[in-house]
């Protein structure tokens, strides 16, 4: 049997949990199984049956209010009146591929390639983060001449065959390609190591020099610079410059997957690779972009995607299509008009002190550790051996979910809360989060 995958499987509804189930949700569970097969999972031992969304919050199909502390994707906040003037305005007036001109993509390409270094100044655009990862991939193998990706131990970087073969937090039932190779997550709370960015370093050229041992010629480190999906690493700022230094020495290129750490996520710069005082090759983003609306990005450095796009042509059907483009644009406009960026520093910063304290009430706490509004929440049975405690960590979401507040679960041991609500979340929403932790921390006597 397939080990379950850490991404998918950690907090999903299964068949065990049907019998618990009211009848109007169990009817919606079977038919999702007749007519969409076995490889989509739902959220929650029970699952949540969403009809509308504002800002932060969601409501079910009762009429019960959620605060949503977990979504991204609507990244400025769900149905932003922004973006629906202006996906609504554009496809009144024209839908179609960037093989005619129009001047949204290059006036969205301007903006968006502002906010970059000076060395990142071609942009290509596609509908979802997998793309703009797998295209990332073909572009650093064109460069470099060779097969090799390094990635961290619980990466997810898509579901395309490229980038599925580089992800291994869809579990061991996707097999990785045999020219990936991983390395363990620069965990800060866990690795007993003096400079923790050298150590880094140190394991990406071990795996260098493994790939050369086996005859593969390395391409490229692929990373989000807040490693999300091993459990949210984001400190110390500044680490991954030895990293990519290795991988520059080495003849590689660094790709930063900005899908979870972009667009102001992280307040303490526009990029999460920002925050490490680094200068990627490639940048790739996603849906967050466009609030939700299907549109994906890469950016790169000139000489860089030349090795690719000298040689070989590409398109993609709606990439960049201008109502794509009207909603990120709407989006980043958003981002310097809300100043969404100080907005996600400020409230993250009270956010992640007023989680802290809860440390003094809960020894189940063992790390909160975060950068903006993208927070980690670390449980373990143990303190001072930080024995991993997953059990009470799927047992806290359910408890979450009963009073209204959506969270999931990362990294190795599925122990992590992942804390990344819509920008849109403010300080008055804090009490509401933290009492709820505090009120099902105590139910569950943890």
């Amino acid at each position: 049997m397939a080990t379950r995958s850490t991404i998918m499987d950690t907090n999903s509804f299964r068949a065990e949990h049907a019998d618990g189930l009211d009848a109007d949700t169990r009817k919606l569970t079977d038919k999702r199984s007749k007519v969409l097969g076995e490889s989509y999972r739902l959220f929650y031992r029970k699952p949540v049956h969403l009809v509308r969304g504002e800002g932060q919050y969601l409501w079910d199909a009762a009429g019960n209010k959620y605060l949503d502390v977990y979504n991204n994707v609507a990244s400025i906040g769900h149905c932003h009146p922004a973006v629906i003037e202006a996906v609504n305005q554009q496809m009144k007036m024209l839908n179609t591929h960037t093989r005619y001109l129009h001047e949204r993509i290059l006036d969205y390409s301007e903006e968006l390639l502002a906010t970059t270094p000076d060395a990142i100044d071609r942009a290509m655009y596609m509908c979802t983060g997998s793309e703009a990862n797998d295209l990332a991939i073909r572009i650093a193998r064109s460069f470099s001449g060779g097969t090799g990706i390094i990635v961290s131990q619980e990466a997810y970087h898509g579901t395309s065959d490229l980038t599925s073969g580089a992800s291994p937090a869809l579990g061991t039932g996707q097999p990785l390609a045999a020219t990936t190779r991983l390395v363990p997550p620069p965990d800060h709370y866990r690795v007993n190591a003096p400079d923790l960015g050298e150590w880094f370093a140190n394991e990406i050229q071990k795996q260098i020099d493994g790939m050369k041992a086996h005859g593969i010629k390395f391409a490229g480190f692929l990373a989000d610079s807040i490693f999300s999906s091993d459990g949210v690493l984001p400190n110390p700022p500044g680490f991954l410059q030895k990293a990519v230094d290795v991988v520059h020495a080495n003849g590689g290129i660094f790709i930063a997957d900005e899908v979870q750490p972009g667009f102001a996520r992280t307040g303490d710069a526009f990029w999460g690779f920002a925050r490490h005082g680094v200068v990627p090759d490639v940048v790739t983003t996603g849906k967050p972009m466009g609030n939700g609306i299907p549109v994906s990005g890469l950016l790169a450095k000139s000489d860089v995607l030349a090795a690719f796009s000298d040689e070989i042509p590409y398109f993609n059907t709606f990439g960049g299509n201008p109502v794509a483009m009207a909603a990120a644009q709407a989006v980043l406009k958003v981002i310097k008009e809300e100043g969404l960026q100080e907005h996600s520093r400020i409230v993250g910063a009270k956010l992640q002190a007023e989680l802290a304290k809860l440390m003094d009430r809960h020894e189940s706490i063992g790390d909160v550790r975060g950068a903006g509004l993208f927070i980690g929440f670390e449980l373990v049975s143990d303190r001072s051996s930080k024995t991993p405690d997953k059990a009470l960590a799927l047992d806290l979401i359910e408890k979450l979910r009963d009073h209204h507040v959506l969270t999931s679960v990362a990294g190795p041991y599925g122990n992590v809360l992942k804390l990344r609500p819509p920008l849109a979340f403010q300080e008055s929403d804090i009490d509401w989060l933290v009492g709820a932790l505090d009120k099902s921390l105590t139910e569950l006597g943890r």
